[in-house]
């Protein structure tokens, strides 16, 4: 096959979570990799440690350790992650699925950073500016982290396309979502280079 017409190499992004094996994006890189997909997953470092500068820099060590084309799939914070990393990277990327950011610019429920935290460990302010590849952002109406209209908004500034998923809390273990097989036809649809008018 044509390189320049391979399947990208698909980047999973987490939040801020460690490991959990029954979620959507652990299901999903297993899934890919059983099928061929070539997959990499950022490691995930917990709610211990927020720097958000080691974890940029952690998707730029995954990202220049894979030769071609990326598709990155990022997860709540993970999708804010892409947003800094965007800003400093040279590194090529297709295309962008960013499922269900928060708001890490109001407080969040009991048990999640605050926003002195987030302020502190460099999250904040979320970057604005337009992502340098195509994107789609993903969002929940009943999403605890994040309402809806400033997830659109947060979209808009992206220039990124908005998918409304409706009620499906924050896309996760906790809202009882493990497998989600949307993943799949969104990532063939960023892996499908983008045809060029002449």
């Amino acid at each position: 096959m044509n390189a320049a017409f391979a399947s990208p190499t698909v980047l999973i992004v987490p939040g801020l979570r460690d490991h959990v094996d029954a979620h959507w994006q652990t299901l999903l890189a297993a899934d890919l990799q059983a099928r061929g997909r070539k997959v990499h997953t950022v490691p995930p470092m917990g709610r211990e440690d927020l720097d958000c500068a080691a974890r940029v820099n952690a998707i730029e060590r995954v990202a220049n350790s894979v030769a071609g084309p990326l598709v990155i799939v990022a997860h709540s914070g993970g999708s804010l992650m892409v947003a800094h990393w965007a800003r400093r990277t040279r590194r090529p990327v297709q295309g962008a699925l960013l499922a269900t950011p928060p708001d890490f610019e109001r407080p969040m429920p009991e048990g999640y950073p605050t926003v002195e935290a987030l302020l502190d460990a460099g999250w904040l302010p979320v970057p604005r500016r337009t992502l340098p590849f195509r994107s789609i952002v993903v969002a929940s109406r009943n999403d605890p982290l994040a309402a809806f209209d400033r997830v659109a908004l947060l979209a808009r500034d992206w220039g990124s396309e908005l998918i409304d998923m409706g009620e499906v809390g924050h896309l996760n273990p906790a809202s009882g979502h493990g497998p989600w097989p949307l993943a799949h036809y969104l990532i063939r649809d960023l892996s499908t280079p983008l045809a060029v008018a002449d």
